[in-house]
């Protein structure tokens, strides 16, 4: 399910980057995704309890993509449009090279390939044995207009793309 999830997931990640051309989008670093155990929140400041306005102060300029309900499919939604007093999840993605984030669009530039065919690049055997590729995200769950739960979560294609870590 998580793997189907992901795919999907990645997918609406590569259809957003077609559509954003010319804007750019500030990346996330490897810090971003770390949740702090002891007050339950991001380094964001974002914490369980929360509502929709501390969500968007921290991260309304990155890329959400949310799904009502758990069995829907993710998609991208402009933050205005996601409806934060509705049972959902919002993700926060962001893939990393050797430990750096990627910026999609230079990446494709710099490499001559398609944005669409950039998920077919990252994991193929001879990209993989030369180089770290990992997929963070961060989980928020809404209920009522509130964070009830945030989970920190990565794939590692080097050890298997079905692979999930809880950070």
């Amino acid at each position: 399910m998580k793997k189907t999830i992901i795919s999907l997931l990645i997918l609406c990640l590569a259809s957003y980057i077609l559509c954003a051309c010319g804007e750019e989008t500030p990346l996330l670093t490897l810090d971003d995704y770390k949740l702090d155990a002891e007050n339950g929140s991001t380094s964001r400041g974002v914490k369980i309890g929360d509502d929709a306005e501390a969500f968007r102060a921290a991260y309304q300029d990155y890329m959400i993509f949310s799904t009502v309900a758990e069995d829907t499919d993710y998609q991208f939604l402009p933050m205005d449009e996601i409806p934060f007093d509705t049972v959902q999840s919002v993700l926060v993605p962001t893939f990393f090279i050797d430990g750096q984030p990627l910026n999609i669009e230079l990446f494709c530039e710099e490499n001559e390939i398609e944005q669409s065919n950039l998920l077919a690049f990252l994991t193929d055997e001879s990209y993989l044995a030369s180089h770290k590729v990992v997929y963070r995200y961060l989980a928020f769950h809404w209920e009522d207009g509130v964070i009830t739960d945030i989970r920190s979560e990565s794939m590692d294609y080097n050890q298997d793309g079905s692979y999930y870590e809880a950070n």
